[in-house]
């Protein structure tokens, strides 16, 4: 069965909570390697510096940027190219704005932890951001949302190794994932 078929057969409230057990595995997965490589404290205590001109200079207005680029290009290129087989429009058509809200929370804080506070403190920045796109299937097989994530991804990752700062990263994904949602919901 295609992941389109799949997705078919789910309403939006059951694939909110399949993304929030993807999450949840996220989440425990980064606990579990953080334990396993990290264990250390105090640095993972420093990449959560409440630093605001960073957080507003690289998490707010970068994701704001890469927000307006995203729907500029999905105004100018086929439709057909950024169908991710109807996971996004399901998921947050019918979804509440406070919904959508604690989705790209929820999506925020454990891909960030996993990716860059783990994945990327103990692998690196080309392993970490190269996974963050595989584990995006869904975009693999379309070029223009393959670019598109390729871009978001090594951002963040860029954008962790200048500031070493996970709320930073959180921030930018938040807004990327809460903005796109709310386009996607009130776009006709």
């Amino acid at each position: 069965m295609s992941q389109e078929e799949i997705v078919k057969q789910l309403s939006s409230k059951e694939l909110a909570r399949a993304v929030f057990y993807s999450q949840l595995f996220f989440f425990f997965t980064g606990i579990f390697l953080w334990f396993l490589f990290v264990r250390d404290w105090e640095a993972t205590k420093a990449m959560f510096q409440f630093r605001l001109t960073d957080i507003f200079y690289y998490g707010v207005l970068m994701a704001l940027l890469l927000v307006v680029v995203e729907i500029i290009v999905s105004k100018w290129v086929p439709k057909k190219h950024f169908d991710d087989g109807g996971i996004n429009e399901k998921l947050f058509k019918g979804q509440s704005v406070p919904a959508i809200f604690f989705i790209a929370l929820v999506v925020a804080i454990s891909e960030e932890f996993l990716f860059r506070g783990v994945l990327q403190t103990t692998f690196g920045y080309l392993f970490a951001s190269g996974l963050f796109v595989i584990v995006h299937t869904r975009y693999l097989r379309k070029p223009v949302l393959l670019l598109m994530i390729i871009v978001t991804s090594f951002l963040i990752g860029y954008l962790f190794e200048l500031t070493n700062n996970l709320l930073v990263t959180m921030t930018f994904h938040f807004l990327v994932d809460f903005l796109l949602g709310l386009y996607v919901k009130f776009s006709k």
